[in-house]
């Protein structure tokens, strides 16, 4: 289950297929260093992305 408190590349390396979701959100923020250590609820704060509507996709996504 992917929760708020994970890192976006922790996310990424574990379930690739989410990629899609964060492109969808905006959130490219695989490409920039800050992945490694930016936690998805600040990440989606900073970028005002409803953190709760984004892990549901990303754990529907993880689901298939």
């Amino acid at each position: 289950m992917i929760t708020g408190d994970m890192t976006i590349a922790e996310i990424i390396r574990r379930h690739p297929q989410t990629l899609a979701v964060f492109e969808k959100y905006g959130l490219a923020c695989y490409e920039c260093q800050i992945a490694e250590f930016e936690a998805i609820e600040h990440g989606a704060g900073v970028h005002k992305v409803d953190v709760d509507k984004l892990l549901t996709e990303l754990n529907e996504v993880t689901a298939g």
